[in-house]
């Protein structure tokens, strides 16, 4: 790969294509697309504020209670991939369309059952859903909307979305709360069936590839492989990372993920082409959105329990204090396509990577036993959401960019597969972390796992930094090869 050909993650723009024309059906299918991202959003953070009141009324334990977050985190990064790629096989439009019908009937059996297993049974089939929906809707957007700035825009609106759908999630599950748990789950099921028939008509449909899909043996290596690794990342803090159960499980998933790899050197057609990972943008944007996500999600997670269970503020004040960083992605993301645009995506994602690093520093150095909402609370979301802005629309942009529409819905899944197994990890760490500190009495509880996720994002800087400062060090030396670096 070459810096011209595909890789406008670190370079000065090219010029910029002819700009596509936006017609009402694209806007069509763009509303479509952000919908359901809304609905994703909105479904994980309404049903986090939820989790008391369910536990209280279902009778269950603090163990059993998060596994109606990690069944969700299960089947959602357990099946990425082989969603992304499914959708390039069957097609875009059958995948998707299919996967949000599952969706909203997942959702609606968990507003009525009465029984905590079955509870997190549709958790996992709602992340199961999500795995297909989420990178299937990413590579109909990318495949839709020419690169370049109609697809930088694009991106930029879909972001807006998803981070309107947590936020909103965060103030609607509070209010919903109040009437019963159940309208958590409930209240989504008519927007999930209003998206579908939208989908319907307005999706255009795409053929199946002409080859592939018979890669059977990879399905299934990297099926478990992954959703054993998954499991075994959200349950070893419960059971202990060097438990007889915790290591076999990981020998194993190592053993079937290693299969999946010999597997895909061998077959004819694989269900993964390898070769992607040779690319240093895809690869760039994968560590990126791990250490991205991973340290965004695990930080709110650490607020939500410090603010409601030390600082005892009630679920409707915590989420007013989180809902900042909401705000400034939903606002701020519209304007990341324009820098896109005219930096390339390394610019943005440098921006987003000191910008969270920042904010979890100015957390630690100033919250103490009682945190001052104006002087430490509120100024950590700004940065944050900041942070977050800048960072997932570029990232997005920088995963797909130079990627061939056949496997766009690889790339999609890949980079989202890599953001939420990466935020299983860092989460499962920092609940590790913070259990192991003072019993959550008080602010050094959770000194560690916010330690841990200021590393995170500092390591993510520097992955886009190094990259960066080498190209400008490799043009200064010799400026007329700098143009065909390659930076794979």
């Amino acid at each position: 790969m070459t810096l011209t050909e595909t890789s406008p993650a670190i370079r000065e723009p090219a010029d910029a294509p002819a700009e596509q024309r936006w017609t009402p059906g694209l806007w069509g299918v763009l509303a479509v697309l952000c919908a359901v991202l809304f609905l994703d959003g909105l479904d994980v953070s309404m049903v986090g504020v939820a989790l008391p009141s369910i536990g209280t009324d279902l009778g269950l334990s603090t163990t059993s209670l998060q596994w109606i977050v990690n069944g969700y985190v299960l089947g959602y990064g357990g099946l990425l991939l082989l969603g992304g790629r499914t959708a390039d096989l069957l097609g875009r439009r059958r995948v998707f369309l299919t996967a949000l019908a599952v969706f909203a009937a997942a959702s609606l059996v968990g507003g009525l059952v009465d029984d905590g297993t079955l509870l997190i049974a549709t958790r996992f089939l709602k992340g199961l859903a999500a795995a297909f929906t989420a990178p299937t809707a990413l590579s109909i957007l990318t495949t839709t909307f020419q690169e370049g700035p109609a697809r930088n825009r694009a991106l930029s609106v879909f972001s807006v979305f998803g981070a309107s759908g947590y936020s909103s999630g965060l103030i609607l599950g509070g209010l919903l709360t109040s009437f019963g748990w159940r309208w958590n789950f409930l209240i989504p099921v008519p927007l999930a069936i209003a998206a579908l028939v939208a989908g319907y008509w307005l999706i255009p449909k795409d053929a199946r590839a002409e080859e592939g899909g018979h890669d059977l043996a990879g399905a299934a290596t990297l099926t478990s492989g992954m959703l054993l690794a998954v499991y075994t990342v959200v349950s070893a803090p419960d059971r202990g990372w060097l438990d007889p159960l915790t290591l076999g499980s990981i020998v194993l998933a190592v053993a079937l993920l290693a299969g999946f790899v010999v597997t895909e050197r061998r077959v004819r057609h694989p269900l993964i082409r390898l070769g992607i990972l040779r690319v240093g943008s895809v690869v760039r944007a994968n560590l990126s959105l791990v250490a991205l996500m991973g340290s965004y999600l695990s930080f709110q997670f650490m607020m939500t329990l410090y603010l409601q269970d030390v600082l005892h503020w009630s679920p409707l004040r915590m989420a007013m204090a989180l809902l900042p960083a909401g705000l400034i992605v939903a606002f701020g993301s519209p304007f990341t396509g324009r820098l896109i645009d005219r930096y390339g995506t390394a610019v943005p994602i440098i921006a987003s990577m000191t910008s969270l690093s920042l904010g979890y520093v100015w957390f630690l150095a100033t919250a103490g036993d009682a945190p001052h909402y104006a002087f430490t609370v509120l100024p950590t979301m700004i940065l944050l959401g900041g942070g977050f802005a800048f960072g997932f629309s570029s990232i997005m942009a920088q995963a797909t960019d130079g990627i061939d529409d056949d496997e766009q819905g690889l790339a999609s899944g890949l980079v989202q597969s890599s953001g939420q197994v990466g935020t299983a990890l860092v989460l499962a760490v920092v609940t590790a972390l913070v259990a192991g500190g003072s019993g959550g009495s008080d602010f050094a509880a959770f000194h560690p796992g916010i330690n841990l996720v200021t590393a995170v994002a500092v390591v993510g800087l520097a992955f886009n930094v190094v990259p960066l400062l080498r190209l400008r060090r490799d043009r200064a030396a010799a400026p007329e090869t700098a143009e065909t670096a390659d930076l794979a």
